[in-house]
């Protein structure tokens, strides 16, 4: 059986040392739970837009994402294009408008109504009917990607927003960074959003399924992005 070689921060292969976790198993799981979405992504027709069969074919996705997605390629349909681009993956993002992505990008001081998603043609990934671009698919296995990084079982809009800002050639990549929205202050803005909600959710009084208010949340992100804004500025003092 052929062997993959599996990198670990110390403190964590130190802890699987002393759990004695079954490594392969679990490790193989993972990778077919990541192969079976990324493969879902990259063969999907989307000439179906009704997102209950979307979310049939894509079950971790959350429902916001779904929407998301059922946007990207009806923009794209109408547009009488034959892949849905990366531009169109972010016009869904904010034509949705509720989703944590937005909120994140408006914690790194970019407001969404100030984004024009670009309409820029990208090539299909191949195949007949309605597919993913190339760089459109990319983001789509980035976003899984980070979802798996995150530790979270479910991919989300936050997830998608960094897979965006990561992807190399994308239009909407293009525009993300010129905002300097890139892949790594995406990724740090999204850690904190998570951690930032999840103080609120362990504060708040409100019913479980209440969702707290948007200004709320938005001085958590905050307050959860001060400290690496400092060690950021602290870095960049030195280096001038």
């Amino acid at each position: 059986m052929p062997k993959i070689n599996v990198y670990l921060p110390d403190e964590l292969a130190d802890a699987v040392r002393e759990t004695g976790l079954p490594v392969s198993p679990i490790c193989q799981r993972a990778l077919e739970q990541a192969v079976r979405r990324i493969t879902t992504i990259r063969q999907a027709v989307l000439t179906d837009l009704d997102p209950d069969r979307l979310s049939e074919r894509l079950p971790s996705f959350t429902g916001r994402l779904v929407i998301v997605l059922t946007l990207a390629a009806r923009r794209a349909q109408e547009a009488g294009a034959t892949s849905v681009t990366s531009g169109d993956l972010l016009h869904g993002m904010l034509a949705e408008n509720h989703n944590l992505g937005l909120h994140v990008l408006t914690a790194m001081d970019v407001a969404p109504d100030s984004l024009t998603a670009p309409a820029t043609s990208e090539p299909a990934t191949g195949g007949g009917g309605l597919r993913f671009s190339g760089p459109a698919a990319v983001a789509l296995e980035l976003a899984v990607g980070e979802a798996i990084g995150f530790g979270h079982n479910y991919v989300g809009c936050e997830h998608l927003l960094v897979g965006l800002a990561a992807e190399p050639e994308g239009a909407a990549g293009e525009l993300l960074r010129s905002r300097a929205v890139d892949g790594k202050a995406a990724r740090r803005a999204v850690a904190a959003a998570v951690a930032g909600y999840a103080h609120l959710r362990s504060t708040t009084t409100a019913e479980p399924s209440a969702t707290p208010a948007t200004s709320a949340l938005l001085t958590a992100v905050r307050a959860e992005l001060a400290p690496l804004v400092e060690r950021i500025e602290r870095l960049e003092e030195r280096l001038n």
